[in-house]
């Protein structure tokens, strides 16, 4: 079980620096026109021109705030992200600490293919430059080893959490629902199943 909030470390969405209030209305005066040309037009299709004309600010400015647009659907993210991560970290059972190991990790798959499910487009925009290594990805990763730790100590937890946050990628997740045609919850259902295999008791070999 997670002792307490030190054992995962926050993904560093933001920096640390205090914004001035005028800066802080400039980032949220960006960040509302992006969502809504993401929500009209998906992110795909959403230029950092289109960005910087629907928020009134030169090209440059919004290049300088968040580097790119990778940068850009990252913080777009930010809000969605950290409520499931202090969901995880202090929410109610089963989601957060107080239900066994097992619910937990099942809880956190299918509270994050709901995610994927609003989000997997602009998931996948924010991971195009690489963010998964330092953001996220290492909160989730070590959120899901504690668990396994716990429930299953005799699989090799690290490498496991990544098989298991595989199956969580956005990439795969358009494809099970798009291309594939599976259903959301048989998709929640499929990982609900891999979880309770993993976790049901067995006899492992000793070589």
């Amino acid at each position: 079980m997670i002792g307490g909030m030190h054992e995962l470390p926050l993904a560093p969405l933001e920096g640390p620096r205090k914004e001035r209030a005028d800066a802080a209305r400039n980032r949220l005066r960006i960040l509302s026109a992006a969502a809504g040309l993401v929500h009209a037009h998906g992110i795909e299709n959403v230029s950092m021109c289109d960005v910087a004309s629907a928020a009134g600010v030169g090209t440059g400015t919004l290049y300088r705030r968040f580097g790119d647009r990778a940068g850009l659907a990252l913080a777009l993210l930010d809000e969605q992200t950290r409520e499931f991560q202090d969901e995880l970290i202090a929410g109610p059972p089963p989601l957060g600490p107080g239900a066994p190991a097992a619910e937990r990790l099942a809880a956190f798959g299918v509270g994050y293919l709901d995610l994927l499910e609003r989000h997997a487009e602009l998931i996948l925009a924010a991971l195009s430059s690489g963010t998964d290594a330092r953001g996220p990805h290492e909160f989730y990763a070590t959120h899901v080893a504690i668990l396994l730790r716990e429930a299953t100590p005799k699989l090799d937890a690290d490498y496991t959490a990544q098989a298991l946050l595989a199956m969580l990628s956005p990439t795969h997740h358009l494809r099970t629902r798009r291309a594939y045609g599976w259903s959301l919850e048989r998709v929640r259902e499929g990982w609900r199943e891999v979880v309770t295999a993993l976790c049901a008791p067995r006899a492992f070999p000793n070589s």
